[in-house]
């Protein structure tokens, strides 16, 4: 397949993704049932998302020009992808650049994390049979010539070992922040509560700590993201509620929550899911240097970065980490 072919693929993937056939409802329905924090609103939210900033002719297009991929790779090479499973089709962004690169793929997916991406993948190859030699599938990735893997900071010190002797990215736990300075707006507000709360705050993108100035209000935030206090409906998220709510009780820590997220003064980046960190700043240049240097940040929001609301909305040059994927792919030998 020349490059045009990969972009006309893609494109009409997207087309699919957009639509409502029985095939793929299964699909979406199956990925819930496998795992229960793909309720099918984020299901659709990260499709949608996908569809919008990732399958456009356009953009695809701009992407080949922009890394000189040409009709015919030379020089071929198959890249394994370790897939990541913590929100719906995390992995999505490695899969289009590697297809598109015009390099082999063959995934090891999340368990989970497989139903939507292996359906797809299926469908591709229903409409177009030569994707079936490019794209596989593996439990194990052996005899790979380069590889990208997603996971925690135990299995990422695994993939450095095991990996080291080829071409790699190996990704690690990162988080988003958000940096406030009080002048916020309620709508810019409201986005925030997204940021914060999409994916019940699984992803990397998600923010899980603020930072801001003395004698801020959390109150408009505390009452916009009762948006989502839909969340106690579900098992998964209110035991995590409940229990973190009986630690900070415990141990006599000072807390706020509007019966759905807590919100605790804590010096980590990191908070567990329905859990919101924040702490105070004498100087916002100051943080934003420290945090601008800090490889456990993903994305920093707020006035002058992100734009409130965007933070799971990354555009298709929105690389992981900061390292340049296609750049990557683009430079193998």
């Amino acid at each position: 397949m020349n490059v045009e072919q990969r972009i006309h693929l893609l494109v009409r993937l997207g087309e699919y993704m957009k639509g409502n056939s029985a095939a793929w409802q299964e699909a979406k329905e199956l990925a819930y049932l496998r795992n229960k924090w793909f309720i099918p609103e984020f299901i659709n939210t990260a499709v949608d998302n996908i569809v919008k900033a990732f399958l456009q002719q356009d953009i695809l297009e701009q992407l080949a020009q922009q890394y000189g991929v040409k009709d015919d790779v030379d020089n071929v090479k198959t890249v394994g992808v370790v897939m990541a499973g913590n929100i719906p089709l995390v992995g999505f962004h490695d899969f289009i650049c590697v297809f598109i690169s015009g390099n082999h793929l063959m995934i090891k997916p999340s368990s989970k994390d497989e139903v939507l991406l292996r359906h797809l993948v299926d469908t591709l190859i229903e409409w177009n049979s030569e994707v079936a030699p490019v794209i596989t599938f593996a439990e194990v990735l052996k005899g790979c010539d380069a590889y990208i893997a997603t996971g925690s900071n135990n299995t990422g010190r695994y993939f450095d070992y095991y990996f080291a002797k080829y071409p790699h990215i190996i990704r690690k736990n990162r988080t988003s922040v958000a940096v406030l300075d009080g002048t916020e707006t309620g709508e810019e507000i409201a986005l925030l509560a997204n940021d914060i709360q999409l994916y019940f705050g699984l992803g990397c993108r998600n923010v899980t700590k603020l930072f801001v100035p003395d004698g801020y209000n959390f109150v408009p935030l505390l009452e916009a993201l009762k948006a989502y206090e839909y969340f106690m409906d579900y098992n998964k998220y209110k035991n995590n509620f409940d229990y973190q709510l009986a630690l900070l009780i415990m141990g006599n820590k000072y807390y706020m929550n509007n019966d759905s997220i807590i919100l605790t003064e804590n010096v980590a980046l990191f908070a567990p899911v329905a859990q919101l960190n924040y702490g105070y700043y004498n100087s916002r240049e100051e943080t934003v240097d420290i945090l601008k240097n800090n490889t456990d940040v993903q994305c920093i929001v707020g006035h002058g970065f992100t734009p409130f609301g965007q933070a799971q909305q990354p555009c298709i040059t929105s690389y992981a980490d900061g390292v340049d994927t296609m750049d990557f792919l683009m430079k193998l030998k």
